[in-house]
């Protein structure tokens, strides 16, 4: 029992070093921190208030849409107060009985902040109404509508700018947890599975990717988060996907590939972060959108595939079986892709005692010696 608490509780600081050490997460956020940025860059942030305004939490655009209504009201209520103070309208400047107001039944602040909310949002009750005795208060009454139309139209169009956005149609894109090393029409492949949930296309799809390693030159320069392409293709190529149906995206782990020098026994020790970008185009909105996720070594799976998840049923319908759209079944794989390329009859290598035809279905979040994530 204490051996279990002790491996589950390994287990979660495992997991939190790999978050925090991970740039970009399962569902694509960005795991970077900007230090010491000068404080006169962030007025940029002011000058392209829209773009900010978008970008903030909904919290937030809730928090200014609420402020901006009331405290326009509020301040515009103190100006009909002040103009009705002038004007001599107040209960305590004891008004004559001939007098004139600007505005009727304005008398005190609460009348006045009352009027300034009706005006600005059009109720119009009848009880108060402005006279066309004071020119200062026609005029107020002019300004005000004109912002409280600005400000009516500013924040419509960041709701909805929000609600529009197009990372929320990403949210739609999943990418399978694992990644697996297979050999695949006589090529040794990292693959991995990623499916579209929406009927709806994604038009002019692009695929690629790029490993993230920290290197060293050989003048001993460090180069921390150095990029490396990662050319990755699908049966029919490798651009302008036919996106209906869940695709499968093949890297070939060739001389060019920097996982040619990895082996079965040395994947897990390796440090890299290998980032897949999907683009493409919504077809409801014809608005562009990027989906990314990351594979840490732990989550590459060598010498497994993925289990079929298309098939058709007795009318002919096509149809995707998506409970087994991670799962991985162990196949025959050399333990290297040097021995896959060079050294004949090590291209088939058993898994684990696996022999081909008793392969086991096996959940990849259930592979051994690999973190959960």
């Amino acid at each position: 029992m204490v051996f279990g608490i002790r491996k589950r509780i390994h287990d979660h600081l495992v997991e939190r070093r790999i978050r925090r050490t991970r740039l970009v997460t399962k569902y694509g956020r960005c795991n970077i921190e900007f230090g010491n940025v000068k404080y006169g860059n962030h007025f940029a942030f002011l000058l392209d208030f829209w773009t900010t305004f978008v970008e903030f939490r909904w919290r937030f655009v809730l928090f200014f849409f609420i402020a901006s209504f009331t405290l326009s009201w509020f301040i515009f209520g103190l100006l009909w107060f002040w103009i009705a103070r002038n004007n001599g309208d107040l209960t305590w400047q004891n008004p004559s009985k001939g007098h004139i107001p600007c505005v009727d039944n304005v008398y005190n602040l609460i009348t006045a902040f009352l009027f300034s909310l009706e005006t600005q949002t059009s109720i119009g009750y009848g009880g108060r109404a402005i006279t066309p005795f004071c020119s200062g208060a026609v005029t107020l009454i002019i300004i005000q509508y004109l912002i409280g139309n600005i400000i009516n139209c500013f924040m419509c169009g960041v709701i909805l700018a929000k609600i529009s956005i197009p990372k929320k149609r990403a949210k739609t894109i999943t990418f399978s947890e694992m990644a697996v090393i297979c050999p695949k029409k006589d090529f040794l492949c990292l693959m991995i599975r990623v499916a579209n949930l929406r009927k709806t296309l994604m038009i002019g799809s692009q695929i690629y990717g790029k490993l993230l390693r920290t290197t060293i030159k050989p003048d001993g320069e460090t180069i921390i988060m150095d990029q490396v392409n990662i050319e990755f293709v699908v049966d029919a190529g490798k651009d302008n996907l036919f996106f209906v149906c869940p695709l499968t995206l093949y890297h070939v782990i060739d001389n060019t590939s920097p996982f040619f020098e990895m082996a079965v026994d040395t994947l897990h020790k390796q440090e890299f972060e290998l980032v897949v970008f999907l683009d493409g185009t919504t077809e409801s909105t014809n608005s562009a959108c990027q989906v990314r996720t990351s594979f840490i070594p732990q989550e590459i799976m060598w010498g497994y595939n993925f289990l079929p998840i298309i098939s058709r049923n007795k009318e002919g319908k096509y149809r995707v079986n998506f409970s087994n759209f991670s799962k991985v079944v162990p196949v025959a794989t050399a333990h290297c892709a040097y021995c896959f390329h060079n050294m004949k009859g090590h291209h088939l290598h058993t898994i684990d005692g696996i022999d081909n035809g008793e392969f086991e279905v096996i959940d990849n979040l259930e592979q051994p010696n690999m973190t959960k994530m």
